[in-house]
């Protein structure tokens, strides 16, 4: 450890197990960590696109997971080194603020390191090429901002919506089914939208996975899905008009707090014991059946002897059912949750046309359907599968899909998809570049050739010749003054993003270049890293 003396003589340390760190100044910091950062990044490079690979990620415990989505993929890898966890949770920003363009995020800021890289060999100092990076980020937001146009999403049955949740969905596993999915993720938001404010509530949108069938069997339920079963086989399988009695109180007698011993010496004392215990539950079971519900869901589990009377009191009922999934229920019905039986009146009952248990697949596993809620804020989307791996891609594929359609109604501008924005704003940033006198237009130029990135990686996944397809689509955007020339990533004969109906969320667009420039300028502001020597 370092140890001085103080102008008092008394020593103290200032850095502890000095021996047994290793510690990178200066430019030696600043390259290491671009190289770590750059390394994580280029691994989603191939991802990115509708032509993007997928990549299959294997835990310690041998569980597998394959996706192309850039956050699962950042989030399943382990990264030891501590500037490269930088990019992982660029990855989880993207994905919290916007759900979509997690793995374009990405790519956009190892482009820039690579170019802060080449900077910093020219001599450039870090800061400057960080004011330069950010300066040419504004440039970005504003040329993505004029080239935006505004859609009218209410247009031909939400058609526009669909196209650009079709968008989300180009890149993915799930492409084939496209249409019908994304049909889906528009009917899921717009039955939870608030359109006068804008909003989105996505805590009401509830995604359920279940292996079997195909993806052609994925079905949008304007209700509650709960994957339980009623708790007697005997109760009925179907209940209309109910009346749900929504509890979190056990179906069991009370459990003294105290310690004490209970001697039961003969068959009278025996007898007065269960008679007492059966009060218990036939006046849990009363309480419920007097408030008039025909159903009963309970947080809780239940005693046999209860589960027996409510059968005998035709009241179907659902133990174990999860805490989201009774706030959920709670919303669309319009019930309270209660949490004593004292407590039960009918005021508080939920209302729902239709509940029913229904069966999937040769293994009867079985889910409990809540239909036409009386405040049917709630819905479900249930996506079936071949196996767990479609299944759970699937489930992120639509948390994707709904997402962009959030932010389509959020704001309702679009920019052409393809890389188009980001080849219009690198060829405005390369004019703007000329006009600044200070040693910042170096900067401003790399930034520009950072956004290149994004075409280049998707023509490359494509199959075409990168550099040449780009070139010809830079000279196509200048001659024309047409900024709507992008990668024809599915070989279509059109480069026209807009007339393909390939378009993003100016939302999406205007975050990524935000959010990857933050997280440069952090890590060229690193210039000294201390660490035990098997991370640094």
């Amino acid at each position: 450890m370092s140890l001085v003396f103080d102008e008092n003589g008394r020593p103290f340390v200032i850095l502890r197990d000095q021996d047994k760190k290793q510690r990178v100044k200066g430019l030696e910091a600043h390259k290491a960590n671009i190289i770590a950062a750059r390394t994580v990044a280029n691994l989603l490079k191939t991802s990115l696109g509708p032509k993007g690979m997928d990549k299959m990620l294997v835990s310690p415990d041998g569980d597998v997971v394959v996706s192309n989505d850039g956050a699962t993929i950042m989030e399943q890898m382990e990264v030891e080194h501590q500037t490269a966890k930088l990019l992982v949770e660029l990855s989880k920003s993207q994905d919290n603020e916007i759900g979509d363009g997690t793995t374009g995020v990405v790519v956009l800021a190892g482009a820039l390191l690579e170019q802060a890289q080449a900077l910093l060999d020219k001599g450039i100092h870090p800061l400057k090429i960080a004011d330069g990076f950010e300066k040419a980020c504004e440039m970005a937001v504003d040329r993505v901002e004029n080239i935006a146009t505004e859609l009218d999403i209410e247009a031909h049955e939400h058609e526009e919506l669909i196209k650009c949740a079709m968008t989300a969905l180009g890149s993915k596993v799930v492409s084939k089914q496209k249409r019908k999915l994304a049909e889906i993720a528009v009917n899921a938001v717009l039955s939870v939208a608030d359109m006068e404010r804008r909003d989105v509530n996505l805590d009401l949108i509830k995604l359920v996975g279940k292996t079997g069938g195909s993806l052609e069997d994925t079905s949008f339920i304007d209700g509650i899905v709960i994957d339980k079963e009623f708790s007697h086989p005997q109760m009925e399988k179907e209940v209309k008009d109910a009346k749900i009695c929504i509890l979190t109180c056990p179906f069991e007698p009370p459990k003294l707090k105290t310690k004490h011993n209970l001697e039961i010496k003969n068959k009278d004392d025996y007898e007065k014991l269960y008679e007492i215990e059966q009060k218990y539950f036939t006046d849990m079971v009363k309480s419920v059946k007097d408030s008039g519900a025909n159903l009963v869901l309970c947080q809780w589990g239940f005693d046999d002897e209860a589960n027996h009377l409510l059968m005998h009191n035709k009241l179907p009922s659902v133990r174990w059912v999860g805490g989201v999934e009774i706030e959920l229920i709670a919303i669309a019905t319009g019930g309270r949750i209660i949490p004593r039986f004292q407590e039960i009146t009918p005021e508080k009952l939920g209302n729902a046309g239709h509940v029913k248990e229904v069966n999937f697949g040769t293994t009867n596993e079985k889910m409990i359907v809540i239909e036409e809620c009386s405040n049917s804020k709630a819905v479900t989307i249930l996506t079936r599968g071949g196996n767990k791996m479609i299944v759970a891609e699937a489930l992120r594929c639509l948390h994707d899909a709904i997402c962009v359609v959030r932010n389509m109604i959020k704001n309702h501008k679009i920019v052409p998809g393809g890389g188009a924005s980001e080849l219009s704003a690198s060829i405005y940033i390369q004019e703007e570049a000329d006009k600044i006198e200070t040693i910042e237009q170096y900067s401003v130029r790399g930034f520009a050739e950072a956004l290149e990135e994004i075409p280049l990686a998707l023509a490359t996944n494509s199959g075409y010749d990168a550099m040449q397809y780009v070139s010809d689509l830079k000279e196509q955007q200048v001659k024309s003054g047409n900024p709507y020339y992008g990668v024809d990533a599915m070989n279509t004969g059109n480069n026209q993003m807009i007339e393909e109906g390939i378009y993003e969320s100016v939302m999406s667009k205007k975050q990524q270049l935000q959010l990857s420039t933050q997280v440069v300028k952090m890590i060229l502001k690193i210039d000294d890293v201390i660490a035990p020597s098997e991370y640094a």
